[in-house]
């Protein structure tokens, strides 16, 4: 029987063909449940990032032209293989990435579903025609594809953040060049070979893996045949990217950092606000830019509800992704454990209490424990950035007003969480925050189906949904006369 390390793809993949490096350099792949290496992979540099646009750019005219119909046969064999096999990439996600198994599954049926949700969109990218006002023309308006897109990926969501960009590109009838992050290549590379395997033409996905990303993107960035930039990853890196993208003026759709508020109302169902504040904060081991980062809980069942959810955090099993039996795996790297860290610790010098956790283990690799801290300020640093692990802060409130203020006090407007049993005050609510997201009554927002982004500083654009395929395209107005 093979194991999950057998057969890895981890050269280049340019035009079709697996390649290696022009420098020759290579880079180690990492297991975050011992810090032992898994593989190595080639690290590009800008001449191969070059050599991936003029792929691109050359497959680009023949894929635009092809069918509708026949890209969505394509995309819809891709969601097909990646079902097929969604046990053998889920045990490489949590090998690479970290998080257990049963997210790892999660992951793999939400990735796949990208490709099925736009293998039936490819086939819908309508245009509009009507009179001009005056009567002298008609007014026509297509859809067509924006060109070579850069895709920039991170390392949280292997599988899905690649699909969430890759899909919509090719339905609307781009060519990509996929940069996945670092700590993560062989998910990415995986999903490349299903793709060429499926009859994605050579040149239409091309993936280039790198140690040092800023300069093999900017090459691709300042490259005229590059007409698009799809970013998923942190603020701070988006706003140098646009900067780059600026001097190309190229199409951007930035998907970036999050501080999602988790409001919990004293009318709310206990029960149904733990299940939910269980899946917002911790999906891949709270490491998801939609984590519930703000547990803001009131006065009245913030006794019951921390008590609650320290019951269900301790209870959680620590351990490798990769074992059946682990509920939370490690962190993705030893930055990651720092961090946590360091929040974990200021937030307790400022007066919140440790329910649960807190402590890192003595263990290999990158761990640390579901952590559960009661009466965070809201001064404290964990409540200005996103704590990206298994950490849950919670923070009284009284009224209605105060946590709506206080949940929009932050540069970021990602995702948001309502729970109350008056629904007509969960909708309010939901009017009020700014966010792009919200869930009432919900502990998962995401979904292929629907426009996933954020507002302030969490970014620009929309992936899902029509919106998502939108991004892709440029509208050409055509004034015509009969």
């Amino acid at each position: 029987m093979k194991t999950v390390t057998e057969d890895l793809r981890t050269r280049l993949f340019i035009g079709g063909e697996w390649r290696t490096a022009e420098g020759g350099g290579t880079f180690e792949v990492l297991d975050p449940s011992t810090g032992n290496p898994i593989a190595r992979v080639e690290d590009a540099g800008p001449a191969d990032a070059l050599a991936a646009v003029e792929a691109a750019h050359r497959a680009q005219p023949a894929w635009a032209a092809l069918a509708p119909r026949e890209r969505a046969e394509i995309l819809h064999g891709c969601y097909e293989v990646m079902t097929e096999r969604a046990e053998e990439l889920a045990a490489l996600i949590s090998l690479e990435n970290g998080k257990a198994l049963a997210d790892a599954r999660g992951e793999v049926a939400y990735a796949a579903e990208f490709f099925r949700w736009y293998s039936e969109e490819a086939v819908r990218v309508v245009g509009d025609l009507s009179v001009a006002p005056g009567g002298a023309n008609r007014i026509m308006v297509q859809h067509q594809p924006v060109g070579v897109a850069v895709l920039v990926t991170p390392w949280n969501f292997p599988a899905a953040m690649a699909t969430r960009k890759i899909a919509p590109a090719l339905a609307a009838g781009c060519s990509v060049v996929l940069k996945p992050a670092a700590q993560t290549p062989l998910t990415a590379y995986a999903v490349a070979d299903i793709l060429h395997e499926v009859g994605v033409p050579a040149g239409v996905v091309n993936v280039l893996t790198t140690e040092d990303p800023g300069p093999v993107v900017s090459a691709m960035l300042h490259d005229p045949r590059v007409r698009a930039l799809s970013f998923t990853g942190s603020t701070p890196v988006g706003r140098l990217l646009l900067r780059e993208a600026a001097d190309q003026v190229l199409k951007c759709s930035m998907e970036l950092g999050g501080n999602a508020p988790f409001i919990v109302f004293d009318d709310a169902d206990l029960d149904d606000a733990l299940d939910g504040v269980m899946i917002a904060k911790m999906r891949n081991g709270g490491q998801a830019c939609t984590a519930a980062n703000r547990i803001y809980v009131q006065h009245g069942i913030r006794e019951a509800f921390v008590r609650g959810l320290a019951e269900r955090m301790g209870a959680l099993v620590l351990g490798p992704g990769t074992d059946p039996g682990t509920q939370c795996g490690p962190l993705v790297d030893e930055a990651g454990v720092r961090k946590v860290e360091r929040l974990v610790g200021e937030a307790v010098a400022a007066g919140a209490s440790v329910v649960v956790g807190g402590e890192r283990p003595q263990r290999d690799g990158y761990f640390y424990p579901p952590t559960v801290l009661d009466g965070v300020p809201p001064a404290a640093a964990m409540a200005r950035e996103e704590v990206f692990g298994p950490v849950a802060g919670v923070i009284p409130f009284g009224t209605e007003d105060e946590v709506v203020a206080a949940a929009n006090d932050t540069e970021h407007g990602l995702s948001a969480y309502v729970y109350t049993r008056d629904l007509a005050r969960g909708l309010a609510v939901a009017e009020r925050l700014e966010s792009g997201m919200v869930a009432v009554n919900r502990g998962l927002v995401s979904d292929p189906a629907a426009p996933f982004g954020g507002v302030k500083q969490s970014g620009l654009g929309r992936e899902g949904g029509g919106e998502g395929l939108r991004e892709f395209t440029e509208q050409k107005y055509v004034a015509v006369a009969w």
